[in-house]
């Protein structure tokens, strides 16, 4: 997976002038990327054009101009990028009412032990982002990786069928993952240089 650098990053008065048109492409993107899953949560599978984008948006809503703290802002939603043989995500709980979001919350206690994906019907679980989840609460921003083995790996590029498995007690859903989500994983899989093409379009059209 392509690593996101300083040199592929817009300054602050070129994003200026395309930031609507990149906007437009990046929601077109992401539509490739994100897969529903129930009312209440949605799963945007990570690549270097999401990754740059929220990097650029940090940049611009911040005002961040120091080479120092931009680099900074590039590790940290670099890591968000999947290694290889893997998949990562941004897991959203879409909790809209507010009245009720804390105790939703308590309920989804535990989730980082009930989400996986299944391909050919093997699951692998998520492995999530530590730091999220306490005794207390529970955040509605999660981040997951999946890691596959070369077989799964295999079956899912052979055109094995991918789907998402929630089994939480409070929450249980197994959504088949739209093909042309999982046409371009696969393409992330095969080609390391996948997710820098997106990003070359998303930044440049």
């Amino acid at each position: 997976m392509h690593t996101v650098h300083l040199d592929d990053l817009l300054g602050r008065e070129r994003y200026a002038g395309a930031r609507q048109e990149i906007r437009r492409r990046i929601i077109e993107h992401k539509r490739r990327r994100r897969v529903q899953v129930g009312d209440r949560m949605s799963v945007l599978f990570e690549d270097a054009a999401t990754v740059w984008f929220q990097t650029q948006e940090m940049l611009w809503v911040e005002g961040i101009t120091d080479l120092d703290a931009i680099r900074h802002e590039l590790r940290v939603y670099g890591a968000l990028l999947p290694g290889t043989n893997e998949l990562s995500a941004t897991l959203l709980l879409e909790l809209v009412e507010q009245a009720g979001i804390r105790d939703e919350l308590q309920r989804l206690r535990g989730l980082q032990r009930h989400v996986a994906l299944a391909v050919d019907d093997e699951r692998v679980a998520g492995i999530f982002e530590q730091g999220r989840e306490s005794d207390m609460r529970l955040s509605a921003v999660q981040y997951v990786r999946f890691p596959l083995s070369p077989t799964l790996r295999g079956r899912l590029c052979d055109g094995g069928p991918l789907a998402i498995v929630v089994d939480h007690p409070a929450y249980g859903h197994v959504v088949p993952v739209p093909e042309a989500v999982r046409e371009s994983l696969v393409g992330d899989l095969r080609d390391a240089e996948a997710g820098h093409a997106a990003l070359r379009w998303v930044r440049d059209g």
